[in-house]
C-alpha cells in the first residue's frame, strides 16, 4: 500500500487535504468516498518529501511536461496523441467507477499539472458539461482526436448509464489498435533500412572508389576497360549533376503526395497498396483485425449493427475499402445478412465470412466477431513473421550482390591494369 494525496470537499462545502493510505487510486478515491468526502485531486504522494504530490515537485523541478506546448487543429479544437487519448480514457474510466460523478472527475483530472494537453481537454470538458452540453458533444468539440466512434459509444454510455464501462472497453480497444499499429509499422520499418544502406553503399562506390580507382590507372598510363569505363561515365554524371537529384526526387516526391491525397486518385492508390508484394497482404490483415475489434466492441457497448457498420465504415481510412463498406451497409440497410453481404464484396475472406455467419446464427455478434478478430490477429502476427523471414534475407542478398558486383568489377580493372604493365 502508498499514501496518496488528496483534495476534497466536505458535505458542508469546506475544502479539505490530506494523505490516505491506499492500494492504488481507485481504492484511494473509495475510502475517501465511505468518509462523506468529495475528491477533486487525488496523486501518489511523493517518498520524503512531506507528502507532498508527485505534480507539484515536478513543476518545482522544471515543470518540462507543464510547459509542453498545447496542439490545436484549424478549428481551434486541442489534438491528443493516440497515448493521451488512452490515458485519459483509462483515468476517467477508473474515478467513474470509483463512484465520482463526470464533473468532479474531470475537475480531478484538470488538476494533474504534468500532463498539460490532458489537463486542458479535462478543463474545458467540465466547462462544457456544467453548462449543460452533454459529454459526448463536448467531447467533439474540445478535441479532434476523439473521432465519431468514441464519441458515439460515450452517447451511447450516458444514455445506458454505464458510461464507467464503456470507457473502459474503449481504453482497452485502443490499446490494442495502437499495438497492432506499432506492429505493423515495425514490420516495415526494418526491410526500408536495408534498402536505403544499399542505396548508400552504392553511392559511396560510384561518387568515391570508382574515381579514386581511375586516378590511378590513369597515373600508370593505361587504358580502362569498357566496364570501368562505364562506371567513370556514371560517376561523373552523379558528380557533376548532382544537383538535379535533390530536385528530381522533391518533385517526384510532391506529385507522388497529390497523387495519393487528392480526392480523384487517392481510391486507386488504395487499392494499388492492397496488391504490393509482401506489404498488400500486411495492410489486408490489419483491416481485417481492425474491422473485426472495432465491430465487436461497438455491439459489445450496445449499439446496434448497422449504427456499427456506419461509424466502422466512416472511420476505414482507405478510400477503396471505404466504398466497399459503403455497398455492405447498404445491403445490410436493406435487410440483407451481414455475413452475406461481405461475402459479396470479394474484399473478406471466406474464413472471416463464416465466422461472422456464426454469430447470426447464434445470435452473438460481438462475441463471434471478437473471437475472428483474435484469430485474424494471430494470422496477422504469422504474416508479419514471414515477412521479417523472408524480406530481410532478400534485401541482404540484393546488397551483398550489388557491393560483391562492384568489388569484382574494381578488381577486374586492377586486375586488367597489372596485366597491361606486365606486357609493357
Amino acid at each position: 500500500m502508498g499514501q496518496f494525496y488528496y483534495e476534497a470537499l466536505q458535505k458542508n462545502g469546506q475544502k479539505s487535504s490530506g494523505t490516505v493510505e491506499a492500494n492504488d487510486r481507485t481504492d484511494a478515491f473509495q475510502k475517501l468516498s465511505r468518509d462523506g468526502l468529495e475528491p477533486f485531486k487525488i496523486e501518489a504522494a511523493a517518498v520524503g518529501e512531506n507528502s507532498k504530490p508527485r505534480s507539484q515537485i515536478v513543476k518545482r523541478s522544471g515543470g518540462l511536461f507543464s510547459k509542453r506546448a498545447q496542439s490545436v487543429d484549424k478549428e481551434g479544437r486541442i489534438t491528443l496523441k493516440p497515448k493521451e487519448v488512452i490515458l485519459f480514457t483509462e483515468e476517467l474510466s477508473d474515478l467513474l467507477q470509483a463512484g465520482l460523478q463526470l464533473e468532479p472527475a474531470l475537475r480531478s483530472m484538470e488538476g494533474r499539472g504534468e500532463l498539460s494537453n490532458l489537463k486542458s481537454v479535462a478543463q474545458q470538458l467540465r466547462e462544457r458539461v456544467r453548462d449543460g452540453m452533454n459529454f459526448s458533444a463536448a467531447l467533439k468539440n474540445t478535441s479532434s482526436s476523439f473521432g465519431d466512434l468514441y464519441v458515439n459509444l460515450a452517447a451511447a454510455g450516458e444514455a445506458s448509464g454505464a458510461l464507467p464501462q464503456i470507457l473502459r472497453r474503449q481504453a482497452i480497444h485502443l490499446g490494442t489498435i495502437q499495438e497492432l499499429k506499432a506492429k505493423v509499422s515495425l514490420a516495415l520499418i526494418y526491410p526500408a533500412f536495408l534498402m536505403f544502406s544499399g542505396l548508400a553503399v552504392f553511392l559511396v562506390f560510384i561518387t568515391y572508389l570508382i574515381p579514386k580507382l581511375t586516378e590511378l590507372v590513369k597515373n600508370t598510363g593505361s587504358k580502362l576497360p569498357p566496364v570501368a569505363q562505364f562506371l567513370v561515365g556514371i560517376s561523373d554524371f552523379v558528380k557533376s549533376f548532382w544537383w538535379v537529384f535533390p530536385i528530381v526526387i522533391v518533385i517526384g516526391v510532391v506529385v507522388f503526395i497529390q497523387f495519393t491525397k487528392s480526392e480523384r486518385y487517392r481510391p486507386e492508390w488504395d487499392r494499388i497498396k492492397l496488391g504490393l508484394p509482401f506489404i498488400g497482404n500486411v495492410l489486408r490483415a490489419n483491416f481485417y483485425v481492425q474491422f473485426l475489434e472495432t465491430m465487436a466492441n461497438l455491439m459489445g457497448n450496445g449499439l446496434e449493427m448497422l449504427k456499427s457498420l456506419e461509424l466502422v465504415r466512416n472511420a476505414t481510412p482507405n478510400l477503396y475499402l471505404k466504398t466497399r463498406l459503403t455497398a455492405v451497409v447498404a445491403e445490410v440497410r436493406d435487410g440483407i445478412p451481414i455475413s452475406k453481404s461481405l461475402r459479396r464484396s470479394d474484399e473478406f475472406p471466406p474464413l472471416l465470412t463464416d465466422l461472422v455467419r456464426v454469430g447470426e446464427e447464434t445470435g452473438q455478434m460481438s462475441e463471434a466477431m471478437a473471437r475472428a478478430g483474435a484469430r485474424f490477429d494471430k494470422e496477422l502476427a504469422v504474416k508479419i513473421e514471414r515477412i521479417n523471414a523472408l524480406v530481410q534475407p532478400v534485401i541482404i542478398l540484393l546488397m551483398a550482390g550489388a557491393v560483391g558486383s562492384m568489388a569484382y568489377l574494381m578488381i577486374t580493372i586492377i586486375y586488367e591494369t597489372i596485366s597491361t604493365l606486365r606486357s609493357r
